[in-house]
């Protein structure tokens, strides 16, 4: 083998270190060339570093080479590496690239090359932070590790370059910093002269542009056409005019709906939302939104299509909220069903049916489904250590546990899982754990229990993923989930709870317990299904014939990726187990996550009440859907993105495009007589379409939507540039010029109202009502760019789509959203508890009052301890600690204490 670099080359850095690990391995030679030396002799530019193997074939990409002195080393490929080789390629690099071409060839400094590279600096170190590893892809170095090292090494080798608040991004940088071929690596590229020996390199390169963080422009933006081949546009010209004619006919509607031998039927599923509480925004973008784009995108194309959600309704938190609310749990469940089903209505979500857990149906199909496993023997019986409270006088289930995460020291993990490291968690575990209910300890006793045995079953589900995963369209994230768990070899898995609320445990021996929530409660599609029609195996039961696309966080894959498959499977029923498994990862809201505690987010109650309509708030949730990677909801961002995509881009061209028509031509479609560019435009528009086709078939939603933007956008530089409003002044070529734009325009804003359904429902039932599109055109979507306006068609009212967001009104929402709605809170326990004139006089409150305080007060206390541990401003911790003293003497009071006077610390 043949190694070919170039002084000065960044790409040379990361090869060289990886060629280190695999020293010995193969017989290798390391030739350097200067950057302008074509050393593969089919590129048309110089390229470096090259690989040439010793077969004479040539790897030429720094990611393949890296790769293949890996796998020379022993090394087995894993899906989040990969995830983190795609992501340095389409988000580091760019960002990268422009940094250093500041920094290197402009002599710029400070923020000027830092902004560009901030957030995905932030974003590998918030990383290492959450997995709790010292590297990208678990407790040994990968290959994404050196790939991304020897891309950052140049910049980040200066520390002022380095931010000293991304504590995990320094650890890890300085880690592989100090190893021996890395180092060697660093010596050769570098030559000690640091980064100005990468100056003669990138001078020779052309400058980066970066797109994103551009000024937001009212000015229709320049977009880089690929080029068209003649055959391509000549296709698009004939398509276009077959117009409507060329659509398949409206499927006819079906109730209820039922899989059809022959065609695609698609039954799609939301991760069911729990019902102890109301769902803020990043629920909505990870599950039910999700998947209504989908849905609404599978009717579009006629395909055979069953929307399932619902409410999870069994389980502790359900006890949990019941108990603080002085209701039942059957009561909890009824009021929050509601609530839940409100907000999706509001939010537009298209449902074939909401349902709920809690039905006869339910314990049915669940019981059938345990009993098939117990007579195949895939269930244990045994022993467990459990919490006990005395005071409360039952076991603790997981739920009605907090304490202290044994892995990451959180002091508030479940006894199930924790939610800042995300490990799960034996309740026993715990340090210091407190009972919910009380806050007294509890103790270790024994309860016996039943187990899923998943080491029994793990063959049967490594052969049916072996099976499903190629050609799927499983999310990276939920594959690398489903392979670390079997990586790490499956246990057996508790399935029954000691609680009273929940699915009978049809057993002998068992009658007071329950089976776990996380059991049984993939089971409610089917026994929602099953409240839809009776014919519910018809989707259930048919493998053969049903597409299951399931949508969730990534918190939930192992539920619906490893234990209900097994469970199904075990049961030896037929069962439709998921063909495509579409996780998002999270959405945080600014700079932290969503509290309804602490009052910090937006929840789907509170966003109708915003003022903000409905497909605004899923326009922005779908526009920064966490599919690669977390992202955060943002003010300032959502008021940028609705003023400069949907009111200047969007919402400027579809309004111009039928207020010509109006203006111009008294409602009616012009006559269009079509020029070679107004050909190519129409190919553009049907390449853009198509490629909105194969990003949707593949479920990558925000992408997308890009399409529909950059389709709006080629309308508006075709308006700009053929100035219909000047021409319409002219001569009769002019005239006739003036007519076929806006005719061209008009019929684009028609294929605009169609894409948008799936994304922003009522803005396009608007859209299609302006413009009084043909009922076919409004419900079948097509694959090429069709004349659906043809001259001669009348149009309706036209009127604008959007309104400005302001600054002042947005400033107000941040405000109102950021805590302020927990300062409100406390307002009104204390106007509930008000203090005593004097506390001779005090009388105790309620026990649920006391618990409501006692929950305050621990919030509170964690507020404080985590703004101490973060050094946050004294004023701003001062002002907290104020709060946490006031509801302490609140609580005294509600218990009816005397309060202690403050003692003076005195120095010793």
């Amino acid at each position: 083998m043949r190694l070919f670099v170039s002084e000065g080359a960044p790409g040379t850095l990361p090869v060289l270190a990886a060629a280190g690990r695999a020293q010995g391995r193969a017989e290798l030679l390391i030739s350097t060339v200067g950057p302008e030396e074509h050393v593969v002799p089919f590129l048309t530019r110089p390229k470096v570093p090259v690989l040439q193997l010793d077969s004479g074939n040539y790897l030429f990409s720094t990611s393949a080479i890296c790769r293949y002195f890996f796998l020379l080393s022993g090394w087995e490929q894993d899906d989040l590496t990969n995830q983190w080789l795609e992501w340095e390629a389409t988000e580091l690099q760019p960002a990268l690239s422009a940094a250093l071409y500041y920094l290197v060839v402009q002599g710029k400094k400070g923020e000027d090359v830092l902004g560009p590279v901030r957030r995905a600096l932030t974003h590998i170190d918030h990383s290492l932070s959450r997995r709790s590893c010292p590297f990208l892809a678990g407790e040994t170095e990968s290959l994404a590790d050196i790939v991304l090292w020897g891309a950052l090494y140049p910049l980040l080798q200066d520390p002022a370059y380095l931010p000293e608040e991304l504590g995990a991004l320094h650890s890890w940088f300085q880690t592989l910093s100090s190893q021996e071929p890395c180092q060697r690596a660093a010596e050769t590229v570098l030559k000690q002269q640091g980064i100005l020996a990468l100056r003669p390199y990138l001078q020779k390169q052309p400058q980066p542009s970066l797109l994103e963080g551009r000024a937001v422009s009212n000015e229709p933006e320049e977009e880089e056409l690929v080029t068209l081949s003649e055959e391509e546009i000549a296709m698009a010209v004939t398509t276009w005019e077959k117009g409507l004619g060329s659509l398949p006919p409206l499927r006819p509607k079906q109730n209820p709906v039922l899989p059809v031998a022959g065609e695609r039927n698609v039954l799609i599923t939301s991760a069911l939302p729990y019902v102890n509480n109301v769902p803020h925004l990043g629920n909505i973008i990870g599950c039910v939104l999700s998947a209504d784009v989908f849905a609404r995108y599978s009717r579009l194309r006629q395909w055979n299509t069953l929307y399932v959600c619902g409410t999870d309704e069994y389980g502790t938190a359900t006890e949990t909220k019941a108990m603080e609310e002085g209701l039942t749990p059957q009561e909890i469940c009824d009021k929050y069903h509601v609530i839940h089903a409100d907000i999706y209505r509001w939010f537009n979500i298209s449902f074939d049916i909401f349902g709920r857990t809690t039905t006869p149906q339910q314990t049915e199909i669940t019981q059938d489904i345990f009993q098939r496993l117990w007579n195949r023997g895939f269930v244990l019986q045994d022993t467990v250590e459990q919490l006990r409270c005395e005071r409360c006088a039952r076991f603790l289930a997981d739920r009605f546990v907090e304490g202290v995460c044994p892995f990451c020291g959180y002091e508030e993990a479940r006894g199930d899982q924790c939610d800042k490291c995300g490990k799960l968690i034996n309740a026993i575990e715990l340090k210091k754990p407190q009972c919910k209910v009380c806050r007294s300890c509890p103790v270790v006793k024994s309860s016996r229990h039943l187990f899923l045995d998943l080491p029994k079953l793990e063959d049967q589900l490594e052969e049916w993923l072996g099976k499903t995963l190629p050609g799927s369209d499983w999310t990276p994230n939920a594959r690398f989930i489903i392979r670390s768990w079997l990586r790490d070899g499956l246990k057996p898995r508790c399935i029954t709870r000691d609680l009273k609320w929940g699915t009978p445990v049809p057993l002998e021996g068992y009658e007071d317990k329950v089976f776990y929530v996380w059991f049984d409660a993939t089971f409610g599609y089917l026994s929602i299904t099953a409240n839809y029609t009776d014919q519910w195996e018809r989707w259930w039961k048919n493998p053969e014939q049903v597409n299951l696309y399931q949508f969730m966080a990534k918190d939930n894959v192992p539920f619906h990726g490893l234990v209900f498959p097994c469970s199904a499977l075990g049961a030896e029923d037929n069962y439709t187990l998921v063909s495509h498994l579409i996780a998002t990862e999270y959405l945080n809201y600014e700079d932290g996550k969503f509290s309804k505690s602490r009052g910090v987010g937006v929840f789907g109650d509170m966003a109708q009440d915003t003022g903000i309509p409905a497909d605004i708030w899923r326009f922005y949730l779908l526009y920064i859907r966490p599919e690669g990677q977390d992202s955060a909801f943002s003010w300032t961002d959502m008021l940028l993105k609705n003023n400069s995509e949907l009111l200047n881009n969007l919402g400027n061209f579809i309004n111009r495009a039928g207020m010509f028509v109006s203006k111009f031509f008294g409602g009616s479609v012009p006559k269009m007589v079509l020029t070679s560019d107004d050909q190519r435009l129409l190919a553009h528009v049907t390449l853009e379409l198509q490629h909105y086709h194969q990003l949707l078939e593949k479920v990558r939603i925000r992408d997308a939507l890009r399409s529909i933007l950059t389709i709006s956008r080629h309308g508006n530089q075709y308006i700009q540039v053929n100035e219909p409003w000047k021409r319409i002044k002219g001569s009769e070529a002019d005239r006739q010029r003036a007519g076929t734009v806006t005719g061209l325009a008009v019929n684009i804003a028609a294929l605009l109202s169609i894409m948008l359904q799936p994304y922003m429902p009522t803005v396009s039932s608007t859209i299609s009502a302006q413009l009084q599109l043909p009922p076919l055109a409004c419900s079948v979507l097509p694959t090429d760019f069709l004349c659906t306006l043809p001259a001669g068609h009348h149009i309706g009212t036209v009127s604008p789509l959007f309104q400005k967001l302001e600054n002042d009104q947005i400033e107000s929402l941040r405000q109102r959203f950021g805590g302020g709605q927990m300062e409100e809170s406390l307002a009104l326990k204390a106007k509930v508890f008000p203090k005593p004139a004097a506390v001779e006089t005090v009388t105790t409150a309620g026990p649920q009052q006391i618990q409501e305080l006692m929950d305050e007060v621990t919030k509170q206390g964690n507020i404080v301890r985590e703004l101490k541990a973060q050094k946050a401003d004294k004023n701003q911790v001062a002002a907290e600690v104020a709060k946490l003293l006031d509801l302490k003497k609140q609580l005294a009071l509600a218990e009816g204490k005397p309060l202690e006077t403050p003692k003076s610390k005195k120095k010793k």
